[in-house]
């Protein structure tokens, strides 16, 4: 029973010497399947939803292949990852869309703290209670995908203190969002919002996770996935997938998986305390990743990211294997084992390369990685 899923891939284009250069308006004029962003230096593409691994990997690397020959037909221009402005500039807002009166308010209200780069990772689910209930199961344990994805300890050339910058700095809106405890509750707090101005328009909810769909709140489809910093390599990002699906699979599997129903804070301040717990989290996991100490949203226990990514692991592993995608979980060790982006840079800027070096080198990498799998993928798939 493997669900649909999709992602929608935010990128920097710029220089092999890891300058951005916003190129987002002749990228979206000459190239099918990509959308602007409000500011120029990132451009976004979507994939549609599948539910078979192995095309939703050429779905991942066939658009960026796409996008690497245009970019060298323009000039000596690339890709670069990360999830923020490695090198800089970090105090002016390039606008894409001079016209567009949401970018003007997106520039005036929060400046270039949103330019930055990510993955949302969109899975299916039809029934709008349960998707309510995925959203809430996600959402305390969002802190765990960040803490695999972290990939932006640097901002305008230099080391920040953060393996996510980019939700440090990110400006979650609204402030406060619950856990919503029905389909009716996330209708009704919508509404609200709307009529209080604090969100500007339906799309203006830009929390860890929220439920999307064709006209929200009201006709939903599936969970959105948000925190995740932008992972370079495809096979890393369909491991981290995999362990969000099986873990969904779970839930459906057994709908007793609900932290308003087994967490054991009282149950008159439930709702709050495991968002206030899981708002810390989310800032620890974006200061430290997997060395994170977190809390548990099950009792308040104290344990390291890395710890409670291990056992999440284990214990979605055989709902894996029983639908045949364990191989793709796999990876996940991986990333525990050599750590996420944002740990292996950190580990060569300590040994002496500069910012500049470490982001340098990284464009190269993904640029050789990506080819070899766009040989190895994308021209059987065409075949």
């Amino acid at each position: 029973m493997l669900l649909s899923k999709g992602f929608e891939i935010e990128m920097y284009t710029g220089t092999p010497a890891g300058e951005i250069v916003g190129l987002s308006d002749r990228i979206v004029a000459d190239l099918n399947g990509f959308v602007r962003e409000p500011d120029s230096r990132n451009v976004e593409y979507t994939t549609p939803p599948l539910c078979q691994y192995e095309k939703l990997l050429c779905e991942l690397v066939r658009p960026r292949h796409e996008l690497r020959r245009y970019l060298k037909g323009l000039g000596n221009y690339t890709l670069i990852p990360g999830s923020t402005l490695a090198l800089g500039p970090t105090d002016r807002f390039y606008r894409s869309d001079p016209h567009n009166p949401y970018h003007s308010y997106i520039e005036q209200t929060y400046g270039t703290t949103v330019v930055t780069a990510s993955v949302h990772i969109n899975i299916g689910l039809s029934d709008p209670e349960i998707l309510m209930r995925a959203c809430r199961l996600v959402r305390v344990e969002a802190p765990l995908y960040l803490a695999l994805t972290a990939s932006s300890p640097f901002l305008g050339g230099q080391v920040t203190g953060s393996h996510s910058s980019r939700w440090q700095v990110f400006p979650k809106t609204p402030e406060l969002v619950p856990l919503f405890t029905s389909h009716a509750h996330h209708i009704q707090w919508m509404e609200d919002q709307l009529a209080a101005g604090t969100m500007q328009n339906v799309r203006h909810l830009w929390s860890a996770v929220r439920p999307n769909g064709d006209r929200r709140p009201y006709n939903l489809n599936r969970l959105e996935l948000r925190i995740c910093d932008l992972i370079s390599d495809p096979v890393a990002l369909l491991a981290v997938t995999t362990l969000l699906e099986a873990r969904l699979i779970q839930l459906i599997q057994n709908p007793g998986l609900d932290p308003l129903t087994m967490s054991k804070f009282p149950e008159s301040s439930r709702n709050g305390d495991l968002v206030a717990l899981t708002d810390a989290n989310e800032a620890a996991v974006a200061r430290h990743s997997l060395d994170a100490e977190l809390r548990h949203w099950q009792d308040g226990r104290p344990i390291l990211a890395r710890q409670w990514v291990q056992q999440l692991y284990d214990e979605v592993w055989p709902i894996a294997k029983a639908n045949g995608i364990s191989c793709f979980l796999s990876p996940v060790k991986k990333i525990l084992r050599e750590g996420n982006e944002a740990q292996r840079w950190l580990r060569q800027h300590g040994s002496g390369q500069s910012v500049a070096q470490v982001v340098q080198e990284a464009i190269a990498e993904v640029a050789t990685t990506e080819a070899i799998l766009a040989q190895d993928l994308c021209e059987p798939c065409a075949a």
